[in-house]
């Protein structure tokens, strides 16, 4: 196996060899080996200091430089393989399921051949390119649809699951399909840009839970109670209920082409190599002050985003959560809302991940917030106060307009207290 990881990146309409990391020491300690990373010498002469899409992240600007770290750089995390598709790449490649760190070095050689964002490894994207013509079926939306987990098992005994879905993180089997011109969905990698109409992350439901398949069920609805409150939300998902298709934003279909936009997450954003850490709000913010092309509208998209996860219980607000996303010509934000689901259903009783450092127990006190925000990030008090009042008339509303697009009333009972108290300080600001 080698020691020597290299990365693509899409830009300018082509995959560009732009870098290289090698693993220092044992590649079995996973994510906590050392790595050094450094860019190609003519493409870092290009594209010197920009942390753009050019770049690999935000923290590692295009340099002549190489840089040495204890561990992976944190945005390989991003990119590797982690639940339901992690699981079928360890059977595909003979490994237990159970293995943990010391697997993470091949699964990434082998599955980040086509992630999320526009960063992948040439080992893992040749892997793909020998099978894409073997994997260019089509299917129509109600085969995907109906199937169901049948359809996802299909996919297992060809090869194909793990092709389309390898790069995607998640605890529910996903899908990267590429809608076509002719109207059926191909794995993502399986077709060419110009036959592409649009681009999918689609989820299935699995297994006998009944709360698993709730959730998967309500995200769509959950979407719309965001985009009521006022939150970012990217266009419109749609699918049956143990099958969601979500349109991808971090692709878009142009006259000149497919455009690939970098995404990286909070934990990347922050520094955090491995899985589970989670930063406080704080740091997060400190960070996207410095980052973020907009500062007050992604702080102010940011706060109220943490205001309908309190409000509607998406507990598992943890830093691949949320990402920022960064475009060719020197654009840095957040990317629209991602996993806005009911997450309190959970039967694993998922905890509340990423707090405020001061006043919140679960359960935050906003005039605090808007403190400790402003504290972070230098925007205007009254800006964001503004902003947060702004949500009182659509949180009184949140209750009807949910019954409304098919919540479950027991779910908004749930909820009422949360509901009301967040309401109760909002007015009092």
């Amino acid at each position: 196996m080698t020691d020597v990881a290299n990365l693509e990146i899409y830009l300018d309409g082509a995959w560009r060899a732009v870098a290289s990391v090698r693993v220092l020491g044992a590649a079995e300690r996973g994510w906590e080996a050392g790595t050094d990373v450094g860019y190609s010498a003519g493409y870092a002469l290009d594209n010197e200091g920009r942390t753009d899409a050019a770049a690999l992240s935000v923290n590692l600007p295009v340099s002549l430089e190489s840089t040495r770290g204890e561990t992976w750089p944190p945005f390989l995390a991003d990119m590797l393989p982690q639940g339901f598709g992690r699981q079928e790449l360890l059977r595909q490649l003979g490994m237990p399921e159970t293995s943990a760190a010391s697997a993470d070095w091949r699964l990434l050689l082998a599955g980040a051949g086509n992630p999320i964002g526009n960063i992948r490894v040439r080992e893992a994207a040749v892997r793909l390119e020998e099978h894409a013509l073997r994997d260019r079926r089509g299917f129509t939306e109600g085969e995907v649809v109906e199937r169901g987990d049948a359809f996802t098992e299909h996919l297992v005994r060809h090869g194909l699951f793990v092709a389309g879905s390898s790069g995607v993180q998640g605890e529910w089997p996903k899908l990267l399909l590429a809608e076509g011109h002719d109207g059926l969905y191909y794995l993502d990698h399986a077709l060419p840009d110009e036959d592409v109409a649009a681009h999918w992350l689609v989820k299935f439901s699995r297994g006998p839970s009944t709360a698993l398949a709730t959730i998967l069920r309500l995200e769509a609805p959950y979407m719309e109670l965001a985009r009521h409150l006022g939150l970012d939300v990217y266009g419109r998902m749609r699918g049956g209920p143990r099958t969601l298709f979500i349109p991808r934003f971090d692709r878009a279909v142009t006259t000149a082409g497919v455009l690939r936009y970098a995404q990286e997450s909070i934990a990347s954003l922050c520094g955090l190599a491995g899985f589970g850490l989670a930063p406080s709000h704080n740091v997060a913010l400190r960070r996207l002050a410095v980052v973020c092309s907009h500062r007050e509208r992604d702080v102010v998209e940011y706060v109220r985003r943490d205001v309908a996860n309190i409000a509607l219980g998406n507990k598992d607000n943890h830093a691949r959560n949320t990402a920022i996303q960064r475009r060719a010509d020197g654009y840095v934000g957040l990317t629209p809302l991602f996993d806005f689901v009911p997450m309190m259903l959970h039967p694993d009783g998922i905890a509340r991940r990423m707090r405020w450092e001061s006043d919140d127990g679960g359960a935050p006190r906003w005039a605090s917030v808007i403190r400790q925000a402003v504290d972070a990030t230098g925007i205007e008090a009254a800006a964001l106060t503004r902003a947060l009042i702004e949500m009182v008339g659509p949180l009184r509303r949140l209750r009807q307009r949910a019954l409304e697009i098919g919540v479950d009333e027991a779910i908004m009972d749930m909820q009422r207290a949360s509901i009301d108290d967040i309401v109760s300080q909002l007015e009092a600001l």
